[in-house]
């Protein structure tokens, strides 16, 4: 199967841009997820690339076959693209049992009775409910309905598989559930998918790569390793996992390294740095709870860490870890322990290597800014 290539890609509604020149190429055979908050765009692109939005400008194309090109003024109907597509309410027809529901995409493609048969029940049988063929959508549960709904998507061998939250309508166990299961069955399948979830966990644990985007802009693509650990931007921080956020001013720039001032609790710190901040500089530094640790206020550098004086706020206990609410000035930082006892005037312990510096952005979408913004 071909990979699929969005160029400049740029969408308006009502003389709003919601998507912003949008790159992104897409692997054969690869699982990749379009991440972030509602209103980000994730759901537009998608819908772009399936035909039932028409872009503002750009190019959207699978291998050699030209979808959308806004130069020329080309754009393919959605039914002749061959793209399978599952949306968040499954949209399957109440009226029909499970056979006929396969069926519909198939006698639109007018393809002979004898081999709808044989389509509909290897589709079924993929999903483990080729048993219940004749059943309508509402005597089936909610899992078993996205079974239905992912099957139909299926059942005409598209060469790539469109995905809008399909899980977002099941409870918390039955998702853990199915995306244990879709990530096998797209596996054994191989094809190209793209999927959208606002749900971080899901893009992490599926995804063979993820876009994360944000108010129409494609922040960062990598590996849910790479947007995990190595996070393009605060705002890519801010939406995947927990992160503290400080906000300072740096001092100086030397051999690189950056040193970091923090008026409001009254800090000064060393951070690694590349050669793209100068004195002067308004910065965010961010971490990851669980790299950091608490140690004595008298502690001096240990493991050539970054150390933040604070004093406990609360602590929770989790089963596998204690949470730590630690003041750091007018900010609350979190911190992942292994063991509790810690109280009073502390030390923020943080690996350098868990410390990323970002210069401040001055447009950082207000609900990205919530989570960036914890204070005491």
């Amino acid at each position: 199967m071909p990979d699929v290539v969005v160029t400049q890609l740029k969408k308006d509604f009502a003389g709003a841009t919601v998507l912003h020149e949008v790159d992104l190429t897409i692997r054969d055979g690869e699982f990749f997820t379009l991440l972030g908050p509602s209103g980000c765009g994730k759901s537009t692109t998608l819908s772009c690339i399936a035909g039932l939005e028409k872009p503002t400008s750009g190019r959207i194309s699978i291998g050699e076959e030209l979808f959308f090109d806004g130069d020329s003024g080309r754009f393919t109907p959605p039914e002749a693209r061959n793209l399978g597509m599952v949306f968040q309410s499954y949209a399957l027809w109440p009226h029909m049992t499970l056979e006929q529901n396969l069926a519909m995409p198939l006698q639109l493609r007018k393809v002979p009775k004898t081999e709808q048969r044989t389509l509909i029940r290897d589709a079924l049988d993929r999903v483990g409910l080729a048993h219940l063929k004749d059943r309508y959508p509402h005597q089936l549960s909610g899992g078993q309905q996205q079974r239905v709904a992912l099957a139909r998507a299926l059942v005409y061998s598209p060469r790539v598989l469109l995905l809008d939250e399909p899980l977002s309508n099941l409870d918390a166990k039955l998702r853990e559930q199915a995306r244990v299961w879709l990530k096998r069955l797209q596996s054994e399948l191989g094809i190209t998918t793209i999927y959208v979830t606002h749900d971080q966990e899901e893009a992490l644990a599926m995804s063979d790569r993820i876009a994360v985007m944000s108010a129409g802009y494609l922040l960062q693509v990598g590996s849910p390793e790479d947007i995990y650990e190595r996070p393009a931007t605060a705002e890519v921080a801010a939406f995947i996992g927990r992160s503290n956020f400080i906000e300072g001013t740096v001092s100086t720039v030397t051999g690189g390294r950056a040193r970091v001032t923090v008026p409001e609790a009254t800090a000064e710190f060393e951070v690694p740095a590349d050669g793209g901040f100068s004195a002067g500089d308004l910065v965010t530094v961010a971490f990851r709870p669980e790299r950091a640790t608490l140690v004595d206020s008298a502690a001096v550098d240990p493991d050539a860490s970054v150390l933040l004086p604070g004093s406990v706020l609360t602590t929770a206990y989790v089963g596998s870890r204690i949470e730590y609410s630690v003041r750091f000035g007018t900010r609350t930082l979190l911190v992942d322990h292994y063991r509790g006892g810690f109280a009073g005037t502390v030390k923020v312990a943080v690996p350098e290597d868990a410390v990323r510096l970002y210069p401040r952005s001055a447009a950082v979408p207000e609900e990205v800014e919530e989570l960036m913004a914890v204070t005491v």
